[in-house]
């Protein structure tokens, strides 16, 4: 009787060992955020389930470290030749990637290639490639090291929007609480959407943010305009993405001729005002896919596209998939009701 349950019950799924790199004035929550992901996560097995997920740390000889915030953090483990090789190999950010590093990148490049699963938090990407682990692959990282990242690295393709990046084994992600979304992602992709979504609920966090998401909204990626009448066009096209948001009427808005006002627009903020009007309409109907059950057409009209037509060409050209796709893939299931 033992023998044949014994034989017929499947084995519980093998524990993943995720180890956390750490190191003098790191981001503490380019640690913590992702740590807490993982050993919050269930398998949606029952209460006999596994924990799916062992979150260890590690630094330089374990000697305890001092964050940038200045808490100290005292690791599991030594990072040296004996130190067990993880399925996730997770380093984080911080200004203590800017400083002397040599022994930790030595120490990356040659243990972290023995990884199932590389996974780099803001700046931790720079220690990456300073390791030669990111040679002609595809990654991001914290939007102010973009450009020293692709400048230090011309063999590294960086892609300065997204807020994570999949490349094979590789996964990087954009600065501090982007380290959460790409380790819910992670967790989606070993567990499957049901426990991910359970533990987004969890952790308080508002919506998992797929990793084509901007690392800034269209608000923040463009400057504030120092004149007040820019400055209550920039909110009313906020506010308003439904109306006509052309040239000549958000000129008379601010009492100025189109030709002034978009050459002024542009000098404030950054950005063309047509440009800016593209990204404000394309976030608002992000949202609504994410957050509503209007339909594609009904997102299309409150957003000022005109036509479903309009608005799919705008999501391929930017995003590379069409608005029905893209709520198949980022719209959480509704909770399941119990009689």
């Amino acid at each position: 009787m033992n023998a044949m349950t014994s034989a017929s019950t499947p084995p519980l799924p093998a524990v993943r060992e995720v180890l956390v790199v750490l190191f003098d004035d790191v981001q503490s929550l380019d640690v913590s955020g992702p740590a807490e992901v993982f050993a919050g996560a269930e398998h949606d097995g029952g209460p006999d389930a596994r924990t799916p997920y062992r979150v260890r740390t590690a630094s330089l000889g374990g000697r305890p470290v001092r964050t940038s915030s200045g808490l100290t953090l005292v690791p599991d483990l030594a990072l040296d030749e004996d130190t067990p090789t993880p399925h996730t190999l997770l380093v984080p950010g911080g200004h203590g990637t800017r400083g002397d590093r040599r022994e930790l990148v030595a120490w990356l490049r040659e243990h972290a290639p023995r990884a199932d699963r590389l996974m780099s938090v803001c700046t931790g990407a720079l220690l990456l490639a300073d390791a030669g682990l990111l040679r002609g692959r595809r990654v991001t990282t914290h939007w102010a090291h973009c450009d020293r990242l692709a400048r230090d690295h011309p063999d590294v393709e960086v892609d300065p929007d997204s807020i994570f990046v999949r490349d094979g084994h590789l996964a990087t992600s954009a600065g501090v609480t982007a380290g959460i979304d790409l380790a819910l992602a992670l967790v989606e992709e070993d567990l499957g959407r049901d426990p991910a979504l359970a533990l987004a609920r969890h952790l308080v966090v508002f919506l998992r943010r797929p990793g084509n998401q901007a690392q800034f909204s269209a608000q923040l990626a463009a400057q504030t305009a120092r004149r007040e009448p820019l400055r209550d066009v920039q909110q009313w096209i906020s506010d308003h993405p439904e109306a006509d948001l052309s040239v000549p009427a958000l000129a008379e808005r601010a009492s100025l001729s189109p030709r002034h006002f978009a050459r002024a627009f542009h000098a404030e903020t950054g950005v063309p005002p047509g440009r800016y009007v593209e990204r404000v309409r394309l976030e608002h109907a992000r949202r609504l896919l994410e957050d509503t059950t209007d339909s594609v057409e009904a997102v299309s009209r409150s957003c000022g596209y005109g036509t479903p037509e309009a608005m799919r060409r705008a999501f391929v050209k930017t995003l590379g998939t069409a608005p029905a796709e893209y709520r198949r893939r980022f719209r959480p299931a509704p909770p399941v009701r119990h009689p």
